[in-house]
């Protein structure tokens, strides 16, 4: 490096250009070794990169770009250097290349990029070479994908023509993803551009579809505010490009049409913006689409939901109009193609507060909507019901039981346990009808009693499908329907636990419960458990003390009994009255709880975790010390289980712990060097935890824990050990499931504290993964994918590396004596080590690695390979040589 410094000092732009391309390359090859030269190339980059000695910017901003040159001279200078001579293009276009490489592999530079290298970037928009530019370009966006990574478009190196080039950073959309919200001073400056790409006739149908798809991208990622002033300017050519005679014009300009609307007349926020002067032409270039009935599949569909945007924000505007466009709606209900996107479009007009008048299509719409219900599709199902539901809670006025009928006759074969979602619906839109048009349901006694009381009994019922179950019943009580009172309900309810011998109830129902823990059924005696419960939140004063007295006096019966306690306590968190009750007895369920923290069964510790974890939350202050104090123990059972409860303590919500737990979570991180195993196991997935919900806890522990975490991932034999199983002898691998822990952890930290990882040394240890265990090899596949999407110059460096392990596993074969899930395991085996190389294939230049090119090649080869390829959701890209 010393020598490659001195020699760029020459005055010779042609050697400074080779000086700083083999920085790229030391950059891209030697990551390590280049580390300490990192800042010296990164400054000499940014000095040379405006490096234009034969040219004065500031006079072609001031001159339109003339030359600061005497036009008066007789020529004699013109003669001797022209700008054939001018080699200072490449110095430039070297550097920009040279900062790309910096920027893609340092992933933990980005912030001081952004303080020195971006702004540098941005003073060289204004280069005057082409070629260069869109190094400078594609420098920029290297930037800004390592901000927010976004899914990968490959550029044409070779694309140097400036409407191509600004079509691929179209494509990217980067700046628009990456930065949250713009000053309004920006934003002006972005719209002669897309007013010159829509309305220039010289501009092609990609470049308008892209500049389209770029305004669409800026209108929802940003506040609708910023471009009130800016509507005037943009609407003029996106209208223009509705009525374009190519459809993908068309569709890409009728969304652009709907984000515009949301734009001018938000309807969850006040605003004083003047939208009157754009309805008309809104609203009349998006009929003529609506109405047309030989267009493309997806411009009808784009001008039926466009429309739908239209009327449910400027309705009360258009009032005029609705008599022309409402009937076209109910015409394209009718039709096969487009019925669902009008359903959807229908759903928004309903749901608008304007309360647009839909009366003159209602008596109609229904009798068709409730045809949908018959229908084998189950997207169309699902929006038909929320539309229903909708027409009936903003439109009952305007509704007959006649009307009604139609549709509630169809709702009884959807109320049942195949589709919980769809059943949930239903019972919506009964609740509804409940509350708005009671005397719809004259016939729900009979008519649709008996399947809500066979999904009453179904044991899949949980989640919404039990709280739209509850909400349906208290309406109907409310609605003071015959046959359908409070007793009459209840009567339905209790049926089951009723004695066909007598008329009275059973009392003994703790009894009852716990005796079916004795059951043969592990259906049973888990139903129980959870019964037990949920029954003793509804009297904890009774029910509370037994099961804790149950769960000393039964230690067999104690991890069912405990999965009952975890049940009161989740239940009772979820209200603050709840806990509020549950605060009188956390002191007896902790003491009861921490009497099994060192029960040999671990499915029993792992219960009482969860509970001890869950209870934290309740009273964080004072329990979150007692977890830690608690991890001094010498018992290494009892540590694990604090550890592990701490993992119920994290969730990816704010809670109340969050504080106390940043600065509590080292101690408890710190078990990743406890003697025990399991204990280290539990720690990482405790830690995995951390990382995926809330890795702000973990970020500043990284350079501490990442050691620690990589010797977890490490193959060691002193834990490798063999069993005889008769004659046979088998190996068992007692540090298997830790190093999957490990490497669980490392594929989490992809996803959330990528800019604090090295990522060199975290390719090292994947390495290590592809040569392991059939379960960690399945892992490491998946973090080579995601690798190959979010560091791509750092995979490319290792390539060689990668592709061996790769290849053995493609071309290992099974014994011929082999079970047959030997067969099916090396087959899947086979295909996500092929998925894993089709995304490797996506990496620009990755197909000029032989090996690479050679194992895709062989593997198309072979049969089964092929068949591995088919299943893969990965398509390689190809990419040109320059």
């Amino acid at each position: 490096m010393p020598l490659v410094v001195q020699y760029v000092a020459v005055d010779d732009d042609e050697l400074r250009e080779y000086c700083i391309s083999a920085c790229e390359a030391f950059t891209l090859r030697c990551p390590k070794e280049i580390t300490p030269h990192l800042s010296a190339i990164t400054e000499m980059c940014l000095k040379y990169i405006t490096h234009d000695p034969n040219y004065n910017y500031d006079d072609y901003d001031d001159d339109e770009g003339q030359m600061d040159m005497d036009e008066d001279d007789d020529g004699e200078e013109d003669d001797e250097y022209s700008d054939d001579d001018d080699m200072s293009w490449k110095v430039r276009r070297s550097s920009a290349k040279c900062l790309e490489a910096v920027i893609s592999t340092r992933h933990e530079m980005l912030i001081e990029f952004y303080k020195t290298v971006s702004p540098q970037l941005i003073t060289r928009f204004k280069e005057r070479e082409e070629n260069v530019k869109v190094d400078i370009f594609h420098a920029y966006m290297g930037l800004l994908r390592q901000t927010r990574p976004s899914p990968s478009l490959s550029l044409d190196p070779d694309a140097m023509e400036q409407e191509e080039g600004t079509i691929s950073m179209l494509k990217q959309q980067s700046w628009c993803r990456s930065i949250p919200a713009p000053s309004p001073i920006h934003i002006p400056a972005l719209i002669p551009g897309i007013q010159f790409s829509l309305g220039d006739k010289n501009s092609s149908s990609n470049m308008k579809i892209d500049t389209l798809a770029f305004v669409h991208c800026l209108l929802v990622h940003h506040s609708g505010e910023v471009f009130h002033q800016h509507v005037g300017d943009l609407l003029p050519p996106v209208v223009t490009c509705v009525a374009d005679p190519f459809y993908k014009i068309t569709a890409e300009a009728l969304l652009v049409l709907q984000q515009i609307v949301k734009v001018i007349r938000p309807l969850d926020l006040a605003s004083s913006f003047d939208f009157t002067p754009y309805t008309g032409d809104l609203y009349h270039c998006t009929l003529a689409r609506l109405r047309a009935a030989d267009l493309d599949q997806e411009v009808k569909e784009r001008a039926i939901a466009c429309m739908g945007q239209i009327i449910s924000h400027l309705g009360d505007h258009l009032q005029g109009e609705l008599g022309t466009c409402l009937p076209i709606f109910l015409d394209r209900l009718r039709n096969e193609i487009t019925r669902l996107t009008t359903v959807k479009a229908l759903t928004k007009v309903a749901a608008s507060p304007l309360r647009i008048d839909l009366r003159p299509i209602l008596s109609e719409a229904l009798p068709v909507l409730a045809s949908f219900l018959r229908k084998n599709q189950r997207a169309l199902k699902l929006a038909t019901l929320t539309l229903l539901d909708t027409v009936v809670t903003n439109y009952s006025s305007a509704l007959s039981p006649q009307m009604l009928d139609k549709v509630l006759v169809e709702l009884p074969p959807l109320i049942n346990e195949s589709d919980l979602h769809i059943a949930q619906l239903c019972l919506t839109l009964l609740t509804s009808t409940a509350k708005l048009h009671k005397a719809s349901l004259a016939n729900f006694l009979q008519l649709i009693m008996p399947d809500v009381m066979a999904l009453v009994r179904s044991p899949l019922l949980q989640g919404g499908a039990l709280k739209a179950m509850q909400d349906l019943f208290e309406s109907v009580v409310r609605a003071g329907l015959p046959g359908l009172g409070y007793q009459d309900i209840l009567t339905h309810l209790l049926a089951p636990l009723v004695s066909p011998q007598a008329s009275n109830i059973h009392k003994q129902l703790k009894e009852a419960v716990v005796a079916s823990f004795s059951s043969p059924s592990e259906e049973v005696k888990s139903a129980a458990s959870y019964a037990l419960g949920h029954l003793s939140c509804g009297n904890l004063q009774e029910y509370l003390p037994f099961v804790l007295s149950e769960i000393e006096a039964n230690p067999k019966r104690q991890y069912l009994l405990l999965h009952s306690l975890k049940e009161i306590i989740s239940l009772q968190s979820k209200s603050a009255e709840g806990v509020k009750v549950l605060q009188g007895f956390v002191s007896d369920i902790w003491t009861q709880l921490f009497r099994h923290t060192e029960c040999v069964e671990e499915g029993t510790r792992n219960v009482v975790a969860e509970c001890l974890g869950k209870l934290t939350l309740i009273n964080p202050s004072a329990l979150l010390p007692k977890l830690q104090e608690s991890l001094k123990t010498d018992s290494p059972m009892m540590r694990t289980t604090i550890v592990t409860a701490i993992k119920f303590t994290i969730s990816d919500q704010p809670t109340a712990i969050d504080s106390l737990l940043r600065h509590s979570i080292g101690d408890f991180l710190s078990t990743l060097q406890d003697p025990d195993l399991n204990v280290r196991r539990v720690a990482l997935v405790a830690f995995n935890s951390a990382a995926h919900n809330k890795p702000s806890l973990v970020r500043d522990l990284l350079d501490t824990i990442l050691p620690q975490l990589y010797n977890e991932t490490k193959v060691r034999k002193e834990l490798i050990r063999e069993v005889e199983m008769g004659p046979f002898k088998h190996t068992v691998d007692d540090g298997l499931d830790i190093r999957k822990a490990a490497f669980e952890c490392m594929y989490t930290l992809l996803e959330t504290c990528l800019d604090r990882v090295d990522i060199y040394v975290f390719l090292e240890h994947v390495e290590g993964g592809l040569r392991d265990h059939y379960d960690i090899k399945m892992l490491t596949y998946l973090m080579l994918t995601r690798l190959a999407h979010l560091c791509p110059q750092a995979v490319l460096q290792r390539l060689e590396r990668l592709v061996e392990p790769l290849r053995t596993t493609v071309t290992t074969k099974v014994k011929a004596n082999s079970v047959k899930q030997e067969y099916e395991k090396q087959d899947e085996l086979k295909r996500s080590a092929m998925r894993a190389v089709a995304a490797l294939l996506t990496i620009p230049d990755a197909d000029k690695n032989p090996q690479l090119s050679e194992l895709w090649r062989t593997s198309n080869r072979r049969r089964n390979c092929s068949l591995c390829l088919r299943a893969s959701s990965v398509t390689p890209a190809r990419h040109t040589t320059p």
